[in-house]
């Protein structure tokens, strides 16, 4: 899923790489919160967050140029990545127009529990994600 955002690929990268900020932006509403200070910095970098019905989920950063592309792996704490990603790629059109790319990639998921939600993401999830998150960079936030 992808669309223009009128805002720079520094704008909207900050609210993506910083944990703290993705409950504003999730158009799953599976969000909750995380603490302040998990700014992610590079590839290994692990992030928690702690899902609206209270589970905490580590997030295991497995692509990182900053600026311009981030993705994750979620699993349960301590316990192995059961294979789904998100992904966000930024492209700059000029210095004030930024395509964004949001994927979520179920393709290697091996924990057949997990299946059905996955399945459940619907392109109509990963644009409320993308809108909220455009309006929030559009706005300066």
């Amino acid at each position: 899923m992808s669309r223009t955002v009128a805002a720079s690929a520094e704008t909207i990268f900050a609210l993506i790489a910083d944990p703290s900020r993705q409950p504003e932006w999730d158009g799953n509403d599976n969000l909750a919160v995380a603490e302040s200070g998990q700014r992610v910095r590079g590839v290994g970098d692990v992030f928690v967050m702690t899902l609206t019905q209270g589970q905490n989920r580590e997030n295991h950063v497995v692509e990182f140029t900053e600026g311009r592309r981030i993705a994750w792996r979620p699993s349960e704490p301590g316990k192995p990545q059961p294979g789904h990603l998100w992904r966000w790629v930024l492209e700059p059109i000029d210095g004030s127009n930024t395509r964004v790319t949001h994927v979520y990639d179920w393709t290697e998921l091996t924990d057949e529990k997990r299946l059905p939600k996955a399945a459940a993401t619907t392109p109509d999830m990963l644009s409320g994600s993308l809108d909220r998150l455009a309006a929030l960079a559009e706005a300066g936030s």
